[in-house]
């Protein structure tokens, strides 16, 4: 049977740092399959081709042809074109960690033009140190890239931006009207760089299939763009799109000029439509045979690794799919002309009655959903994320902004992987619960997520790890920790956790000793009552004792915080923010944003306004788009005019500024006082926890080496000597004969057995009898509470 030739494509724009992994999963899954294909990602070549010499030229060019009304600011940067031009090459290079040695004349002499993004640099030295220089400069050279971005902006690409394109256009669209108009459009110079791009690769891959992930609204344009090219230049190619964006907003579609652009879309997870797609395709390639197996080659995952699930929130990659009729290109237009509603031309009849989860447009012109009854692909089989023929070396590490979780989005390159698929929690009112990607919880077990982190490290280099989950599971991490412990497997990862009292400061030191370096969750509304309401499933102490633990491990800890939920009052809103202040002041979190409460239509709220006494919601269904909704809230506050002061205290409180200010200080209009005790936060975290002895059934496991013990001396009254050889610092412990042969035999074990479990009620059982104090009483003693101090670990 012949394979098709398959091209998965990201539309710009995502993240400039590193991949969007939806390709990469899709990639690797069919790999596994024995379906070979090409990824791209077109936001960072298009962001490459826009932001070089060459490419600042065509934009300075255009301006001046034109007849743009510019700013100051605009009409200031065309006048420093000499200067841009002759930076813009250095200055990406520097960004790509190709050429370092040049932070020091970024940050010490005029080597970059400044703009209006330079006005309000913030104080560097205390924001980075003395020692940033590097830090220094990647942000003053972002400061450098997002001023062109407004230039470009404001004249040849008025939809432009670096992690978006023409997101309005997307966003809340019940109708496909706007979007068809823009498409239909001549395109702007950043349009036609993007589709000089795909010209280029259409000529090289030649493909059957063309697969767009749009995860989010930012994408879409873009996909829609690239794929009327596509249309025009290879008109007998499928084209398919799936992803988050699809996955929440486009689950009731019924326009049937979306399917002018692709053939069909696809919701939910990839690996199951692209099975059934890709079996319908390949029956009419030559010298097909059509058979019930849907892959080429070997149809069971690759041997040693299957592979990842979408690793994001928003799940599957751009499921791509056959394209209905053979459609004609509209002349001096890259957009399509409207097709033939037809699926079935001539020898390219498709069975899509097998298909699954997959929107089309049926003879008749309308839009038809087929979903049939196919199993979903198990987490486990869906296999290892492949980034192959991804110029991971090119990527651009950028400062942002200098909160210290945002960077990790933007600065570094973040092998995105996935710990389980969906949430074992699922019970947020404010989240899509009732959608796949977060209500179908299933986990993979720890030795074949390492085999996955292992393969990947192999391929790309970098041991840096994402894991997006919408919230890892803290079982499957503590296995995951110490499996990559057991394994000598040392990476960097970080992600998205619950609050929860799983999450024990044992844990935290667990997940330390495994590389994880920060977690971010989601204390929304500081407020008891509303968290109960929300379904959360945490209390202000809980999170409090929490985020208490991972600091004291050295993780750093982000807090989601949100305002606006449904009969929220002002006196709550207050209350949340000196609950935030108290958290910060205790110096327990580290990190936090802001969140304005926004409803979705697949949310428990959206689901059922009327409990939480929303009076009003909308807008109606209409053919397109439909998930965000407005909503009225009549028995809460006005939640708008509180966003700019929560947004200022934040962001003083995250650097250690004015934590003693009342918090009226924020605010230019009259607030109520808060109701929060003053040292809510200080007495949660100082709650004592049960005591060792009353932890029987926990798992002992031991961070550190194996100590040498010197020879115990048969005397009355001699101590035995535990010497232990750590990382940072040796230590001693003396304790007597009978407790140190005991000791001795039972950290070695801990050290080079990782596998067995041994709880603390079956070391209570071989402790010594010789040893002159009871169990209970050794694990209140001095000897004992120094072991937990340096490693010794109940979980």
């Amino acid at each position: 049977m012949t394979s098709p030739r398959i091209l998965l494509l990201t539309p710009p724009l995502t993240q400039l740092n590193t991949p969007y992994p939806a390709t990469a999963y899709i990639k690797g899954f069919l790999g596994g399959r024995g379906y070979s294909s090409t990824q791209a990602d077109l936001g960072l070549e298009l962001v490459l081709k826009l932001f070089s010499a060459a490419g600042l030229a065509r934009v300075f060019a255009e301006i001046e042809q034109g007849d743009f009304v510019l700013s100051d600011n605009a009409r200031r940067m065309v006048r420093l074109r000499r200067s841009y031009l002759s930076t813009i090459e250095p200055v990406i290079r520097f960004l790509q960690n190709k050429d370092n040695t040049l932070a020091p004349r970024i940050c010490h002499s005029r080597f970059l033009p400044e703009a209006a993004r330079f006005d309000n640099v913030a104080d560097l030295e205390s924001a980075f140190g003395t020692m940033g220089l590097t830090d220094q400069a990647r942000h003053l050279a972002t400061l450098y890239l997002e001023d062109l971005g407004d230039l470009i902006k404001e004249t040849v690409g008025p939809q432009f931006g670096f992690s978006r394109y023409a997101e309005k256009l997307a966003m809340s669209a019940t109708s496909f009207d706007a979007l068809h108009e823009a498409l239909q459009t001549a395109p702007n110079l950043v349009d036609r760089m993007l589709l000089e791009l795909v010209d280029e690769l259409m000529a090289r891959v030649q493909p059957d299939i063309v697969g767009f992930t749009v995860p989010f609204p930012g994408n879409l344009y873009g996909a829609l763009r690239l794929a009327g090219r596509i249309r025009q230049l290879r008109p007998a190619a499928r084209i398919l799109m799936g992803g988050g964006y699809p996955n929440t907003e486009l689950r009731q579609i019924r326009e049937p000029r979306f399917f002018d652009y692709v053939d069909f879309l696809t919701l939910d997870d990839g690996e199951g439509p692209w099975l059934r797609l890709l079996e319908a395709i390949s029956c009419q390639l030559p010298v097909a045979s059509c058979q019930s197996e849907p892959a080429p080659g070997n149809p069971q995952p690759a041997p040693g690794n299957p592979q990842p699930a979408p690793g994001n929130p928003q799940p599957a990659p751009g499921n791509p799919q056959p394209a209905p009729g053979n459609p004609q290109p509209a002349p001096g237009n890259p957009q399509p002309a409207t097709r033939n509603p037809q699926l079935a031309t001539g020898n390219r009849q498709l069975a899509t009655e097998t298909l699954q989860r997959t929107f089309l447009r049926n003879a008749a012109g309308e839009v038809e959903y087929i979903n049939h009854p196919h199993p979903d692909v198990p987490h486990h089989e869906v296999g290892t994320p492949d980034y192959s023929d991804l110029p991971l070396a090119d990527y651009l590490s950028v400062i942002e902004v200098l909160n210290p979780m945002h960077r990790l989005w933007s600065d570094g390159r973040w092998n995105k992987l996935t710990i389980a698929h969906g949430c074992y929690w699922k019970r947020c009112s404010f989240c899509d619960v009732t959608l796949d990607y977060i209500g179908r919880y299933e986990t993979a077990p720890a030795t074949l997520l390492v085999d996955r982190i292992e393969q990947i490290v192999k391929q790309t280099g970098q041991t840096g790890f994402h894991f997006v989950d919408e919230a890892a599971p803290p079982l499957a991490l503590r296995d995951l920790a110490v499996e990559l412990l057991r394994r000598r497997v040392s990476i960097t990862w970080w992600g998205n956790i619950r609050f929860e009292k799983t999450f024990t400061p044992d844990l935290a030191r667990l997940l330390a000793a495994a590389g994880c370096i920060a977690v971010s969750g989601g204390l929304e509304v500081a407020s008891d009552r509303l968290l109960a309401l929300m379904e959360k499933g945490v209390t202000i102490a809980q999170v409090a004792r929490v985020t208490d633990g991972f600091t004291q491990a050295g993780i750093m800890v982000h807090a989601y915080l949100m305002y606006g939920f449904p009969t929220e009052t002002a006196q709550e809103t207050v209350d949340s923010l000196e609950v935030v202040r108290q958290l910060f002041g205790a110096g327990i979190v580290q990190s936090g944003y802001w969140h304005r409460f926004s409803m979705t239509a697949h949310s428990p709220v959206g689901k059922n306004p009327a409990k939480y006494k929303v009076a009003a919601i909308g807008p109606e269904p209409g053919n397109f788009a439909w998930n965000d909704l407005w909503h009225d809230d009549p028995t809460g506050t006005d939640h708008e005019q509180f966003g700019p002061g929560l947004a200022k205290a934040l962001y003083n409180y995250m650097h250690g500024v004015a934590l003693q200010e009342p918090l009226q200080f924020w605010f230019d209009f009259r607030v109520p006082r808060t109701t929060v005790p003053r040292q809510l936060i200080q007495k949660a975290v100082q709650e004592a926890s049960k005591p060792d002895f009353a932890k029987q059934n926990l798992r002992l496991f031991w961070l550190g080496n194996a100590p040498e013990l010197q020879p115990i001396d048969a005397r009355p009254g001699a101590r035995a000597t535990l010497t232990f050889y750590e990382q940072a610092e040796d230590f001693e412990l003396k304790t007597t004969p009978a407790i140190g042969q005991w000791l001795h035999d039972l950290l070695t074990t801990l050290h080079t057995d990782y596998q067995t479990k041994r709880l603390l009620k079956d070391m209570a059982a071989t402790f010594p009898t010789t040893a002159g104090t009871s169990f209970g009483e050794f694990v209140l003693s001095p000897t004992w509470l120094l072991l937990r101090e340096k490693g010794l670990l109940l979980f």
